[in-house]
């Protein structure tokens, strides 16, 4: 096991694998089963494509100081911490009672070509009854329960990396 957490490459390597295949599922389920994304679930898209980024930035780099390092793992720890915030928002909404759900809100385009982007961003995150709805489950486990576990595995990932990281320059 130590093998996966001895070079900064291959951890940003696999990172990105994982960061690829969540958004290979996701575009699968949009594109081939016709689910269409809500504005929660962009978001939680975007979280990952900005993870991917950072494993990819961090591959092509291949950090040598711990310093640089610790900081590509410090960011993919703030891009998970921000997938699962979005994920468990979402799974709150959905847990909600019909009558507590908040209104739909209109299309993400029409949205960005009407109102300025931070507020846009605004109801993205507090999410509305697009976000609610139940498209697609798993072993009865709702999109964002899987994202939400994706993303706590891979934090689990993360986390060992950077433990191994201060233990790999404890004994130099």
């Amino acid at each position: 096991m130590d093998f996966l957490f001895n070079s900064p490459k291959r951890i940003f390597g696999i990172l990105f694998i994982i960061c690829f295949g969540m958004m290979a599922v996701a575009l699968f389920m949009e594109h081939f089963l016709s689910l269409k994304p809500c504005m929660l679930c962009y978001m939680q898209r975007g979280a990952v494509l900005i993870l991917g980024l950072i494993a990819a930035l961090g591959y092509l780099i291949n950090p040598k100081s711990l310093k640089a390092y610790k900081g590509f793992l410090i960011a993919c720890f703030a891009a998970l911490f921000s997938g699962i915030g979005l994920s468990l928002r979402q799974l709150y909404l959905q847990s909600l009672p019909p009558e507590l759900v908040p209104s739909c809100a209109p299309d993400v385009d029409y949205l960005l070509d009407t109102l300025p982007f931070l507020e846009v961003l605004m109801m993205a995150i507090t999410g509305d009854g697009n976000c609610a709805e139940v498209l697609w489950s798993f072993m009865g486990i709702s999109i964002p329960g899987w994202l939400l576990i994706g993303f706590l595995i891979t934090l689990l990932f993360v986390t060992k990396s950077f433990i191994s990281a201060n233990e790999i320059h404890s004994h130099k």
